[in-house]
């Protein structure tokens, strides 16, 4: 009975002028659809405090007054420091009496003294409402996910435009979209180049170890994992600086800004959390890009082609033991750990004489792809020779020059 007398009308008409502040508007309508896109933690109901959160606009979105601001208190009471969420239980609250013109309508002095922290609360519930209308579509993947051993459990793919982090499992039939979140980035955006630049890096990266939290500050939340920047790539390129982790948030701030680190990639606690549980070290891959490309495996299979005919030449040169034609397959600045081809030489070298007349079998093959200015690749696999149990575990980067791919680092992991 409440929906239908004047004064609750009213109410839900003042809803759906602050649902458009918040980017609900154009928020599916229907629950199903609506459906919060990840599956971490700080649960109270069976829901992630995000989804709990994307229901609350999903109801000022069909001026459900009531609903909305029920759900708005019990999250804001199940998760304090959710500000965003308690910037959302206040305008609701406000909007039973009067219109509100902006987010966090209140008198101009406060205004004028939080607007930048108001200006970051709206970017943030842009971009997760985002996240609800930019689902990957069905059966696709990132575009560097060319190939992944069935040794390497899970993938990570970061698309720094959405502040969203994607988490995959890799499966007998592919790899299928675990869960996604939210995620900060570098106060002055992407493309990291040098020591504090306050940007977070772009490209092919690994978790490299997970931090014990007894020896972590407040200031890292719940948990971090450092990735390996800079590498092969960023090293080669000039990059500098370092530290770049994936971590979460100090205990009394439950998320950041979209654009507020000096560089790292946080998420909020209970998805850090969720992440530490899931990924494996050294062995997770992470993809940090500026807009993820998603494609269907058989784009990717198509894509592959050019790359695997080389890697299988460079193969099959090896197995013939000709120094001169492996040679040929690595770039004139190749550098492994400090040495020119020059130097590396004698390995190859070595390598060959125990390789002739052999079969070489690359085992638990990895293949993954980047591209900005240039177009590399970046491959891991075990180099087992014929009659051997086991072999050399390595890491090639390659790079594509015209039509040809070159390897410009190579080394032992």
């Amino acid at each position: 009975m409440l929906n239908k007398a004047p004064g609750a009308r009213r109410w839900a008409a003042l809803l759906l002028g602050l649902a458009g502040l918040y980017g609900a508007p154009a928020f599916p309508r229907d629950k199903a659809q609506a459906t919060a896109p990840t599956a971490n933690a700080a649960k109270s109901d069976g829901q992630s405090s995000e989804a709990r959160l994307l229901e609350v606009y999903r109801l000022m979105a069909q001026g459900e007054p009531r609903q909305a601001l029920d759900l708005a208190e019990k999250l804001v009471r199940d998760v304090p420091n959710f500000q965003l969420a308690q910037l959302v239980y206040g305008d609701l609250l406000a909007a039973r009496t009067r219109t509100l013109k902006v987010m966090g309508d209140v008198p101009p002095a406060s205004a004028h003294a939080g607007a930048a922290a108001l200006a970051e609360l709206k970017e943030e519930s842009q971009r997760r409402v985002l996240a609800v209308h930019s689902r990957p579509p069905e059966g696709t993947v990132p575009s560097q996910f060319l190939k992944l051993s069935p040794q390497t459990r899970t993938a990570i793919a970061i698309d720094a435009a959405q502040s969203r982090l994607y988490l995959f499992t890799n499966t007998p039939s592919g790899l299928q979209l675990t869960a996604d979140y939210y995620v900060s980035v570098g106060k002055a955006g992407t493309i990291k180049s040098q020591e504090g630049d306050q940007r977070t890096p772009l490209g092919v990266y690994y978790i490299t170890s997970n931090l014990d939290t007894k020896v972590l500050n407040d200031f890292y939340g719940a948990g971090a994992m450092p990735l390996n920047y800079p590498n092969i790539l960023d090293i080669k390129r000039g990059k500098s600086g370092g530290g770049i982790w994936l971590h979460g948030t100090p205990p009394q701030q439950y998320s950041r800004a979209p654009r507020s680190t000096d560089g790292c990639l946080v998420l909020s606690n209970p998805d850090i959390l969720a992440l530490i549980r899931r990924v494996s070290v050294g062995a997770t891959p992470v993809v940090v890009s500026s807009q993820l490309v998603w494609q269907a495996a058989p784009q990717l299979q198509t894509q592959a082609r050019p790359f695997e005919s080389a890697l299988n030449a460079w193969r099959l040169a090896k197995e013939a033991g000709d120094l001169n034609k492996v040679l040929g397959f690595y770039t004139p600045d190749f550098a492994s750990y400090g040495k020119s081809l020059e130097q590396y030489t004698p390995q190859i070298r070595s390598e060959l004489k125990q390789t002739k007349g052999h079969t070489i079998e690359l085992k638990d093959l990895s293949n993954l792809h980047w591209s900005d200015s240039a177009e590399t690749l970046v491959t891991t696999f075990g180099e087992v020779v014929q009659g051997r149990r086991t072999g050399i575990h390595k890491r090639q980067y390659w790079v594509r020059s015209a039509k040809d791919w070159q390897i410009f680092f190579e080394g032992v992991i």
